[in-house]
């Protein structure tokens, strides 16, 4: 599958398009605005900068060649139209990939496959929404891809087998390690491993029971772990541990949330690629 297209350009989102033009592909990035679109430029330069910096291979030519293989457009039916396999990686607000995922059913061409990014939606909770259920499944990716490269391959009951080993062929062409999941599960393999830590960092948090700084230091420390939790939520973002606790009824996760919205996001603190986060990367 050479036709690549990607819904959504935020972190992860700009990093999959990134790495599949890196490896050959052709990719059209799509967001919802030429005004958000418009900022893609600068992510580029900050993904070559963090390629140059972990990958032997990643020549300022072979760089150049990845961002001559992205186009970028607002146009919904324009990015489907030649895509032979199309990649959703919008916030995770459930009713918002169905209503997305319908539009691209009816623009999409016949043959193409259909993947989400989703880091804790089931495939099932989405596929009818497609028009074409057995075209559709999870294909999940760990944050910087160029270096954490699985690629969580996860379909639902309906999901075509052929369809399901190509989108594991495409994750091994695109440099990944496809891990095949055998039976839906919230959160893949990593996510059910990561969320309860990242929970319960936030738990400790919000409580007051450390600081930030010492909830880390514990983890790397007692754990020999490149980086603690909240090291970790910089470079997952902002954006997704606010949408996954804002409309929580537990109180501890309620109050993480609007944290998260007054001390960061509302101050510009979206992670580590905006500079900062929970920790200064300026």
């Amino acid at each position: 599958m050479q036709q690549v297209t990607v819904l959504g350009t935020g972190i992860l989102g700009s990093q999959i398009i990134f790495q599949s033009a890196y490896m050959g592909k052709d990719v059209v990035a799509y967001d919802v605005s030429d005004e958000i679109l418009a900022a893609l430029p600068h992510r580029w330069q900050t993904l070559e900068a963090h390629y140059r910096e972990d990958l032997p291979d990643a020549t300022q030519e072979r760089l150049d060649r990845a961002v001559a293989h992205i186009r970028a457009t607002s146009d919904l039916a324009d990015a489907v139209r030649e895509a032979e396999v199309i990649i959703e990686a919008i916030p995770e607000q459930l009713s918002m990939k169905q209503e997305v995922w319908g539009k691209v059913g009816a623009l999409a061409a016949p043959e193409a496959i259909f993947c989400t990014n989703s880091s804790t939606f089931l495939p099932s909770d989405i596929a009818p929404f497609t028009g074409r259920p057995d075209r559709f499944l999870a294909l999940h990716f760990a944050n910087t891809i160029w270096k954490n490269n699985t690629a969580e391959v996860m379909g639902h009951p309906g999901t075509d087998p052929q369809v399901f080993e190509r989108v594991a062929a495409f994750a091994e062409e695109i440099g990944m390690v496809p891990i095949r999941l055998h039976k839906e599960q919230p959160g893949y393999v990593l996510n059910s491993l990561l969320v309860p830590l990242l929970n319960a960092a936030a738990d400790l948090w919000v409580r007051g029971v450390a600081s930030i700084e010492d909830i880390d230091a514990t983890w790397r420390i007692a754990t020999g772990a490149p980086l603690g939790p909240f090291q970790i939520y910089d470079i997952v973002g902002m954006m997704t541990p606010y949408y996954l606790s804002k409309d929580s009824t537990d109180p501890v996760r309620k109050k993480f949330a609007e944290r998260l919205k007054h001390d960061y996001i509302d101050q510009g603190r979206m992670g580590r690629d905006s500079g900062r986060g929970f920790y200064d990367y300026r």
